[in-house]
């Protein structure tokens, strides 16, 4: 018995068109991959919130050539608590609801807010906004069968406002609605310990109770600061920032949290691991499963 159903990677477009993503889906299918997590709006099919029909036909016309469990990234840059554009973010969310439900994704991926150092005046209403906006959403997924999977992230400037993990955590419960879970992204919490000096493992178990969708990368939890890499591999060369590396780079003890925590029926575990680590895939995806023979005996000691 486990609470985790599937595993796979993330896949998307690199121009807004569909040929990078199909070739994707074809490498993924190959590695052996149940369960894929689209990034859709890394495809030119939303347009003010509004659905472009002629292209969305094709995306779920490729989607259903392959067997895989579908979920859906939402906006990379999504985030409720901004008041100028959170109008605009629910609208293409909602559309991005209807895209979850035509290629049969059951997760709809939402990044948790943040303002900026100089949006003073908008603080105090950013928890409230950011909870109103997702109870609207969740009300429209409810007939589709989506869930919304509120992510966890790191600080990204100084001064931000930006919830902690088990913040989002606290937001998910307060919602207390059937179709909004946490998403646990374990590098982002990891990230966002070492910055406030707070408890990884702490913040972890603060989510689980509520998590149904989990983020998988390696790191080593080491903020980026301000430090501009010519290349993307010398960050990872120096071990900092949030580097979405295979498993078993970083020092992560995902053996030892898989045994520990115990997560919401229906959980997948998504490995944000893109085609960069192509050659690697397989190992992970091999780790990934063994991660959740792991945790299924850990959900069993705790139903008994």
């Amino acid at each position: 018995m486990s609470n985790l159903i599937g595993t796979g990677f993330n896949a998307g477009s690199d121009d807004g068109e569909l040929t990078t993503l199909e070739s994707d889906l074809h490498a993924l299918a190959d590695i052996g991959c149940d369960t894929v997590e689209i990034a859709v709006t890394s495809l030119d099919l939303i347009a003010g919130g509004r659905i472009i029909e002629e292209r969305a036909e094709r995306f779920v016309a490729l989607a259903k050539q392959f067997g895989f469990r579908y979920t859906v990234h939402g906006l990379v840059s999504s985030n409720f608590m901004d008041p100028v554009t959170c109008r605009y973010q629910i609208d293409a969310a909602k559309a991005l609801a209807v895209l979850c439900d035509r290629i049969g994704a059951g997760i709809l991926v939402q990044h948790s807010g943040a303002l900026r150092a100089d949006q003073i005046a908008e603080r105090a209403d950013a928890d409230a906004r950011e909870r109103e906006a997702l109870f609207e959403l969740a009300e429209f997924c409810k007939p589709y069968g989506v869930r919304i999977a509120l992510e966890n992230i790191f600080s990204t400037e100084p001064g931000q406002y930006r919830q902690t993990p088990t913040e989002v955590a606290a937001t998910v419960k307060a919602l207390g609605h059937d179709n909004v879970v946490a998403l646990i992204d374990f590098s982002h919490a990891y990230l966002e310990s070492t910055y406030r000096g707070l408890d990884f493992r702490a913040e972890l178990r603060a989510m689980a109770p509520v998590a149904g969708h989990l983020h998988v990368h390696d790191s080593f939890g080491r903020p980026q600061g301000f430090y501009e890499p010519y290349f993307p591999q010398e960050s990872t060369a120096l071990g900092i920032g949030d580097l979405h590396m295979p498993l078993g780079w970083g020092d992560i003890d995902w053996q030892d949290i898989f045994s520990e925590l115990t997560f919401l029926p229906d959980t997948v575990l998504m490995m944000e691991i893109g085609r960069r680590y192509r050659a690697e895939q397989p190992a992970s995806l091999e780790t990934a499963r063994h991660l959740m023979s792991l945790n299924a005996t850990r959900t069993q000691l705790a139903a008994e």
